[in-house]
């Protein structure tokens, strides 16, 4: 699968961006796909997942109330809605999938797309 990421953009604190993830190939129920951020001096780390075929949704601590992950099974695509941007969640995005399920690690993660640049300014 080749996952190509896109939506992000410039924002003012407290505005919105869409996130999209477009898959190219097969995504089966049991896969897991999520939305990582890399923030310069830190980590990658995770943000928001999504069981593909069930629909059930996870989300950092630091994201929860904000962002809304959801899928689209007809398109082979992933979203990030993400709400009441601070200039904190500034960073590259990437998506990405695991084929063995749920983790919030990066590195249990087979496939990843390229990144999308997130900025929000204060």
């Amino acid at each position: 699968v080749q996952l190509q990421a896109s939506g992000g953009g410039l924002v003012q604190a407290g505005g919105s961006l869409r996130l999209f993830c477009a898959a190219s190939g097969r995504i089966f129920s049991s896969h897991f796909m999520g939305w990582f951020r890399q923030i310069p001096g830190k980590e990658r780390e995770f943000v928001a997942g999504i069981r593909w075929g069930v629909g059930n949704t996870y989300y950092s601590d630091f994201v929860k109330g904000r962002f809304t992950i959801s899928r689209d099974g007809s398109r082979n695509t992933v979203y990030l809605q993400m709400n009441s941007l601070k200039p904190e969640d500034t960073g590259l995005y990437f998506c990405a999938r695991a084929r063995r399920g749920y983790s919030t690690t990066p590195r249990e993660y087979e496939d990843w797309g390229q990144g999308t640049l997130v900025t929000v300014s204060s």
